[in-house]
């Protein structure tokens, strides 16, 4: 991201991932840009490390399984306003 983050409107982030957690890649994120969008994505529910998330600045949270309508839907709304949840 931080090569070509002029080049990247959305970044779609997983919760739980190998080797570096959600919130810990939303932390670095930020740091590399502040402003950057970030739309959140889990199979869990937006409880718990999802909501932590969220109340960083997190701007939407898309429920696995998603269908590729929910998945762009919540994507317009997140580039749009920064409300994709």
């Amino acid at each position: 991201y931080g090569e070509a983050k002029d080049r990247v409107d959305l970044v779609l982030l997983d919760v739980i991932m190998p080797g570096m957690s959600g919130r810990e890649t939303f932390e670095n994120l930020r740091k590399i840009d502040p402003g950057v969008k970030v739309l959140l994505s889990s199979g869990y529910s937006l409880a718990g490390e999802a909501s932590k998330i969220i109340a960083m600045g997190c701007c939407g949270f898309v429920q696995k399984p998603y269908d590729i309508y929910k998945l762009s839907q919540k994507i317009r709304q997140a580039l749009n306003n920064g409300s994709g949840h």
